[in-house]
């Protein structure tokens, strides 16, 4: 059973301890007033004197001195080793969008992995501020209101199909999957509207669109909206 730590009504910012760019906090803040630190996420707000309502990881990368900064209340370990913080962080936080900060930059590991999170938890809306991008996971259905040539990256991470109106080269009838073929730096010819058969395309387009893209992901109706949850992965037997 899920544990709900944080639960807001408007949009909730995750913290990360990667690369930080100039305005990421601000702008995230222009939307969201409850932060949340994964684990040495906790660093950046401290530094940037940013209120916490909760410090979530299994708190192997923040620093002794950080921890003892966060209250105990705020405090939330989480000691399993088959997630990731920011996967730990995203499963317990109630809201209807979460705008992941300083999950880019850095190792390339970490920022792969932030795009596995997002296709492992389809049920939670999830938009990623990077340094030049935004990305997320796309919804069943989703209109964007894009300037013609605006760049509209369609990255899958599992076999997809879908349909689109307004791009300079439509995806209509094609098969999208890892090794096979994506969709980079695909054209707006105006306004987009992206339908997927399957939760595992990543949408990446300008940072640009940041405050078009929470707007429109705020207000996607029910038959629009995001995925069901996975069923939790079944762990293999114990070797005899």
């Amino acid at each position: 059973m899920k544990k709900t730590i944080v639960s807001s009504r408007d949009p909730v910012t995750i913290l990360g301890g990667g690369a930080v760019f100039a305005d990421d906090l601000s702008l995230a803040q222009t939307y969201s007033s409850v932060i949340v630190a994964a684990d040495s996420g906790a660093h950046v707000a401290l530094e940037a004197d940013v209120e916490l309502a909760a410090v979530i990881g299994d708190m192997d990368s923040i620093s002794t001195r950080s921890f003892a900064q966060i209250p105990a209340e705020k405090r939330f370990v989480i000691t399993e080793q088959d997630s990731t913080d920011f996967d730990k962080a995203l499963r317990h936080v109630d809201t209807p969008l979460v705008i992941a900060v300083g999950f880019s930059g850095g190792c390339i590991d970490h920022q792969l992995s932030v795009f596995h999170t997002l296709v492992r938890r389809p049920d939670r809306p999830c938009l990623v501020l990077a340094e030049h991008d935004v990305i997320f996971l796309c919804p069943r259905r989703i209109d964007l209101p894009l300037a013609p040539r605006t760049r509209v990256s369609l990255f899958p991470l599992g076999p997809v199909a879908g349909r689109s109106e307004g791009l300079e080269w439509p995806i209509d009838g094609l098969h999208f999957a890892p090794g096979k073929l994506s969709g980079t730096s695909n054209r707006a010819t105006g306004p987009v509207s992206l339908e997927m058969e399957a939760p595992y395309m990543l949408c990446i387009l300008p940072r640009s669109c940041f405050a078009d893209v929470i707007r429109v992901l705020m207000a996607l109706p029910p038959e629009y909206g995001q995925w069901p949850a996975r069923a939790a992965p079944r762990k293999a037997p114990p070797r005899s």
